[in-house]
């Protein structure tokens, strides 16, 4: 079976309710089935639906973004950053976009601890979804390893 391009509208919870993003009102999501651009989890699931399909998806934190883990946080000079940060920020780690993005955590006199863990690392997540769309991926999405809008994509 040739990969799919898939559309869904979600509304995303963690494991206690709290609602982290929803797509209802707005494009719903359409990804290429099979190249890891949604989390594994979800992945899985939304292969057993059918267009129409409304569902509750339970995500564990390791099928997600992962746990948390201590080696992706750090204790940096406050020197060594750009200016003054505060608690909060983020920052991509260099010029390139593919940087990771590292989040500040804790600030002293001295140093900055900043977090390079995914925000969503260690959460449980929950997805309502509706299966908009699918249809099978054209030779150019597969080419270049994303789903296209209708008319094709210019890159």
């Amino acid at each position: 079976m040739n990969p799919r391009a898939i559309s869904f509208h979600y509304t995303l919870t963690d494991s206690e309710g709290n609602k982290l993003d929803s797509s209802v009102g707005l494009e719903p999501l359409t990804y290429l089935e099979g190249v890891g651009q949604i989390i594994p989890g979800l992945e899985r699931q939304l292969a057993l639906l059918e267009v129409g399909d409304k569902k509750k998806i339970e995500v564990l934190a390791t099928d997600a973004y992962g746990e948390r883990d201590q080696k992706y946080i750090v204790a940096v000079p406050l020197d060594k950053l750009p200016g003054e940060v505060k608690v909060g920020d983020q920052f991509q780690a260099g010029p390139e976009a593919q940087s990771h993005p590292f989040t500040v955590i804790e600030v002293n006199e001295t140093h900055a601890t900043l977090d390079a863990n995914h925000p969503l690392a260690g959460v449980d997540l929950v997805f309502d979804v509706e299966l908009v769309s699918i249809r099978e991926a054209t030779a150019e999405e597969l080419q270049h390893g994303h789903t296209h809008g209708p008319g094709g994509h210019a890159h």
